[in-house]
C-alpha cells in the first residue's frame, strides 16, 4: 500500500510555492518515511539472494569467521570434532562450518556457492588441500555447487603456483582467490590479498577493549617474546636492547628453538607482556607480515615492523614494487616502520618522554584502526563474492 502514498506525497508537493515551506518539510519526511519502507520492504525481498558455505578447513577461517565476521560457532568448545554458524550480511547468508569432522562427502552441501578455507603453507597441506579442491570440483560438475572462492593461508616465501591450475582463469573452477602475504599475483580482480590474522591455532581470542586496556599506565615501554634464529635480525635487535640496558625496560623473552605447542602459563605470559607494553617489537621471521602485528593491535600494543622485504618470491609484481604488507599500509596502518634495529634506542627515548594522555591517544586511534580494518575486511569480502557470484558466470 505504500507506493499509494508515495503518489499522493508528490501531488501534494508543490515547491514553487514559497508559502508551502511546512508542508514541504512534511511531504519530505514523509518521502523519506516512503523510501525507508522501501528499502526495508526490499532488504527483506533481497534476503536469500545468496547462501553462501564457507567450509574452515584451516585455522584462518577461525580468523575470518571469528574475528573478522564477529560471528559465533556453537558448541564454543574449541576442541569440538564439528562446529558451525551463520548470520545474514548484505544480500547474503552465510553458513560457517568447521572441526576435524568436516570431511568431503560426509556433510550436507547447502548452499550453491562455497568459499573453501585451505592452508598451502607446506607440501603435506597442500595435499590435503588439493583433496578438498577436487571435491568442490567434484560437486561444481554434478551441478550441486554454481561457484567457488577459495581463502588461502598462503606459503611464507609465496610460492603458490600450485593453486593457479585451478583459477577460473587459467581454464579451472575457483572464481575468487583471498591469500595470505604479499602475493605477486594479486591483482585486485579475482586475486586478492587477505591478512594473516592473528594464530588462532593457538587459540587467540576475540579481544573486546576495555576501559583499563585504554587509560591504565604499562609498565614496560616495549616486548618481545619469540625465538632469536642464529643469524637473524633478531640477533641484532637482541645486541641493541642489550646494549643501552633497554632491555630492563622491555619485557624480553628470547628462546633459541620455536615451540609451537603453547602452554597456558607461555599464553598468559605473552597476553600479559602485550598488555603491560605500549610497544611490541615485530623483527622479520620468514616473512615480515606475522600473528604478533595483530595480536598487538588486539591489545592497543603499538607494533613496531622491521619492514624489509623477506626471501622468496613476496613483492616484485606490477602492484607490489618490493615493499612488504601492502595490504596493512594501503589500510593506513598507523603503525612504527623502521628499516634497522639500530634505529630502536632513538624510539624508546622518545617513547620514554611521552605522557600518559598521548599513549592513550594513541591506543585509541590504534584499536580504532583495527576495528576498521577487520570491518573493511568483512565488506570487502562480502562486496566481491556479491559481485562475483550474482553476476552469472562473467567472472
Amino acid at each position: 500500500g505504500f507506493t499509494d502514498h508515495v503518489a499522493l506525497g508528490n501531488e501534494e508537493w508543490n515547491p514553487w510555492d514559497a508559502d508551502e515551506k511546512n508542508e514541504l518539510a512534511a511531504s519530505q519526511q514523509r518521502y523519506e518515511a516512503n523510501l525507508k519502507m522501501i528499502k526495508y520492504a526490499k532488504s527483506h525481498l533481497e534476503q536469500t539472494s545468496l547462501r553462501v558455505q564457507i567450509w574452515g578447513k584451516a585455522a584462518i577461517g577461525l580468523y575470518l569467521w571469528q574475528h573478522i565476521f564477529g560471528g559465533h560457532l556453537e558448541p564454543a568448545d574449541v576442541t569440538a570434532q564439528w562446529r558451525e554458524g551463520s548470520q545474514k550480511a548484505g544480500k547474503t547468508y552465510f553458513s560457517f562450518l568447521t572441526g576435524p569432522s568436516v570431511v568431503p562427502g560426509y556433510f550436507s552441501v547447502e548452499a550453491e556457492h562455497v568459499v573453501l578455507v585451505l592452508n598451502g603453507r607446506e607440501p603435506a597441506k597442500i595435499a590435503y588441500a588439493t583433496q578438498w579442491l577436487h571435491y568442490a570440483q567434484t560437486l561444481m560438475e554434478t551441478r550441486k555447487v554454481q561457484h567457488v572462492a577459495v581463502v588461502l593461508l598462503g606459503n611464507e616465501q609465496c610460492n603458490n603456483a600450485w593453486i593457479q591450475p585451478y583459477l577460473k582463469r587459467n581454464g579451472g573452477f575457483v572464481n575468487l582467490l583471498f591469500v595470505t602475504y604479499d602475493y605477486a599475483f594479486v591483482n585486485e580482480e579475482d586475486i586478492f590479498q587477505w591478512p594473516l590474522g592473528v594464530a588462532t591455532y593457538r587459540s587467540f581470542p576475540v579481544v573486546e577493549p576495555s576501559w583499563s586496556m585504554l587509560h591504565d599506565p604499562r609498565s614496560y615501554l616495549c616486548n618481545f617474546l619469540g625465538t632469536v634464529y642464529k643469524n637473524s635480525s633478531r640477533e641484532t635487535l637482541m645486541d641493541v636492547l642489550k646494549q643501552d640496558g633497554l632491555d630492563k625496560l622491555c619485557w624480553i623473552a628470547a628462546r633459541e628453538q620455536w615451540q609451537p605447542q603453547e602452554t597456558n602459563e607461555s599464553f598468559k605470559n605473552y597476553q600479559d607482556a602485550l598488555l603491560q607494553s605500549d610497544l611490541t617489537l615485530c623483527p622479520v621471521g620468514i616473512n615480515t607480515e606475522c600473528y604478533r602485528i595483530y595480536e598487538a593491535c588486539s591489545y592497543g600494543s603499538l607494533p613496531v615492523i622491521e619492514d624489509v622485504m623477506t626471501p622468496g618470491d613476496c613483492g616484485n609484481s606490477s602492484m607490489y614494487h618490493s615493499a612488504p604488507l601492502q595490504l596493512l599500509k594501503a589500510m593506513g596502518a598507523p603503525f612504527i616502520f623502521i628499516k634497522n634495529w639500530k634505529e630502536l634506542p632513538a624510539i624508546l627515548e622518545k617513547e620514554k618522554k611521552m605522557s600518559l594522555q598521548e599513549k592513550i591517544q594513541r591506543r585509541k586511534k590504534l584499536l580504532e584502526w583495527y576495528r576498521n580494518f577487520k570491518a573493511w575486511m568483512r565488506q570487502k569480502f562480502i562486496n566481491t563474492l556479491e559481485n562475483s557470484f550474482l553476476s552469472g558466470d562473467k567472472g
